[in-house]
Order: structure tokens, then sequence, then C-alpha cells
């Protein structure tokens, strides 16, 4: 029996005239593109005249991308006639994922606080609501270029000036509500407050098609995560970018066991933001709780936000009970929540 073969097993690897060619135009039409996008009037020219507006000016003045798509009709007809020229080009878009697995596309511009991706909802994964929704800081507009016969259900939570600018505490956060399902509409055009709305999209029969505008300026205000059925908040993370990426980098380091990047992960505990403040210590912990209790219990007694100084406590009480209790202490897959730690979004076991 035949082993079946992937197109990748015919790519031209001993005809180095035929990939300098692939090099050649795929580094032209890069070329081309960015010279495009940085001329005035182009898209990044636009992004950048725009640095420092307020989130709600920045979406107003980028919408004639979003109602004029002639440009990008034109960039994806160059893109398919380069792959129709030679199948092992690979254009120069850069592909994203979506967080729910499914969702893929082309991210088109990613500059200081702005992203326009192109999103493609395969119908498959559109037809049944997800459990959870999830709400960002910043605002967003999302062109309907194909509807897919979907159903859009709007999700919404209440956020204080308080907790906008720092003051957010998962014990009183308001709960998420939803509206019953509308029709998605080709053409329309959804406006958003990411922090306070969002949207899953059900019933689907055919593929779905979307232009995202998204404008997240930094923010102490935190990603938020709930339960649709309940409207309970059930996870909370830092929302800031670059917190973001030294999260998943300590998430790395910790699976790797790498205690000699300790230092790292004590150096986020001091963020601005608290939830990578959480964060890094949970992971430290988990890297090497042993060398880390002077730390929690710093954290525990000082830390600016009660909800941190709460959790670091409670998991202080459960690495390292007082005399005569036992503790868990373990490697990277430690939990640091059972029954004797509080129930917060900030209270979360490494799977």
């Amino acid at each position: 029996m035949t082993a079946e073969r992937s197109r990748h097993d015919h790519f031209p690897r001993a005809d180095a005239a035929r990939r300098q060619r692939i090099r050649v135009a795929v580094a032209a039409a890069d070329a081309d593109w960015r010279a495009i996008d940085s001329a005035p009037g182009g898209l990044l020219a636009a992004i950048e005249a725009l640095r420092g507006a307020s989130a709600d000016i920045a979406v107003a003045r980028l919408l004639p991308w979003l109602d004029d798509m002639r440009w990008l009709q034109d960039r994806l007809g160059v893109a398919l006639a380069l792959l129709a020229a030679d199948p092992f080009l690979r254009p120069p878009l850069r592909l994203v994922a979506g967080s729910d697995g499914g969702t893929g596309g082309l991210l088109l511009a990613d500059h200081g606080a702005v992203r326009l991706t192109l999103l493609v909802r395969p119908a498959e994964g559109s037809v049944e609501a997800p459990p959870n929704c999830v709400f960002v800081p910043g605002r967003a507009a999302i062109r309907v270029i194909a509807s897919g016969g979907a159903s859009l259900i709007s999700h919404e939570v209440a956020v204080s000036a308080a907790e906008e600018t720092g003051g957010f505490m998962a014990s009183v956060a308001a709960q998420c509500h939803s509206h019953p399902p509308r029709p998605l509409r080709n053409g329309e055009t959804l406006h958003l407050d990411t922090a306070r709305q969002s949207h899953s999209l059900v019933g689907a029969k055919r593929d779905i098609l979307l232009l995202e505008l998204a404008v997240q300026p930094p923010s102490p205000l935190p990603i938020r995560a709930y339960d649709i059925a309940s409207g309970r908040l059930i996870h909370v993370s830092a929302s800031r970018r670059d917190s973001s990426f030294r999260a998943m980098a300590l998430t790395l380091l910790r699976q790797f066991g790498r205690t000699d990047a300790a230092p790292l992960f004590a150096s986020e505990t001091r963020s601005e933001d608290f939830a990578a403040r959480w964060n890094a210590m949970r992971e430290l912990v988990a890297l090497d709780p042993a060398a880390t209790r002077s730390r929690l219990a710093a954290m525990a007694a000082a830390d600016p936000h009660p909800e941190v100084r709460g959790a670091a406590a409670a998991a202080e009480r459960l690495i390292f009970p007082p005399s005569g209790e036992t503790g868990r202490e373990g490697g990277g897959g430690m939990g640091l929540c059972t029954s004797r730690a509080p129930s917060t979004p900030y209270c979360t076991d490494h799977q």
C-alpha cells in the first residue's frame, strides 16, 4: 500500500532556477505592497497619521478602507495570479488563526494599536454558539462580506469609569447579558465598543467572510472572558499586547523547566498590569515553588490590587501551610487552585 503523498513532496528542491524565480516574485510583490501602503493615501500611511488618536477617532478615519474594498480585491488578485504562476509560491500575506481554533484569515495591517484582518469562519465551526465570549478594551468595525446565512448574538457587559482606569475587580464585576439572535446581513458594518460589546455567530449554512478593523490601545482594563449561559466572569488576562507576549514567553519557559530564567518571571511580577503580575507569579511558583516563598509573601502583603493580594495569600497558604499541615509542591503542572484557594478568574490551574 502506497502512502498518500503531500503536495510538498513535489517541492522543486533540486530546481534552483525555479526556486529563485519564486523568491524574486514574492519579493517584488512584497516591495510593491509596502510602497503602496506607505505612500500618501496608503493604508499604513493612514494608520501612522492616527498615532496617538483615540480608538473612536481611529476607527472613524479608517472606515473608508472597509467601505471601498477595491484595494483588497486588487491585492487578492495579485496573490491569486502569483499562485497561478507557481503553486509552490507563497504570496507575502501573513496568515492568522483565531482564538476559537476554527477561524483563520489574512493579516492585512498590524501597526501600533491597529489591526486589519480578513477573517474566514468555516460554516461547520459556526453552527452552534460557543460557550464563552471575550471582551477586549478598544473599538472595532467589522464589515460583513459574506454572512453565510448566519445569525448574530450580541453580548454586553457594563464597565465603569473606575474599572477602565485600573480599578477592575472580579468580585464585583458586572455579569454579561446576551441578546436574542438576529440575521447577519451581507454588506452591513458592525460597530463595537469591544470593552463592553462582543458577539457570537451561529447557524451558518456557508462560510462567513469578514473584514475586521480593530483598534486596541494599551489599557489597564483586562481582557475578560464570560460564560455565556450564566453570564459569569470566568477568566481575566492582561490586555496590553507587550504583557501578553511576555506572558506567553513565561509559560513556555515554565514548561521547559527553565529555572535559570527566574529573574524574568520576578521582573514581570512588578509589572504595572495587575493581571500580568499575578500570571507571572503563578508561573514562577509552578516553575520553582521553593524559591518563591518570599516573593509570594511580599505580593500577598503589599500588591496594589486587593484581589491579587488575596490570590497570593491563598496560594501561599496552599503551598507553604502552617506547621503540621501538608502543602503541595511540584513542577510545571502544579495546580494553584483547590477548595482552600479563592474561586476567582485569577486563580487558574496549570494544565
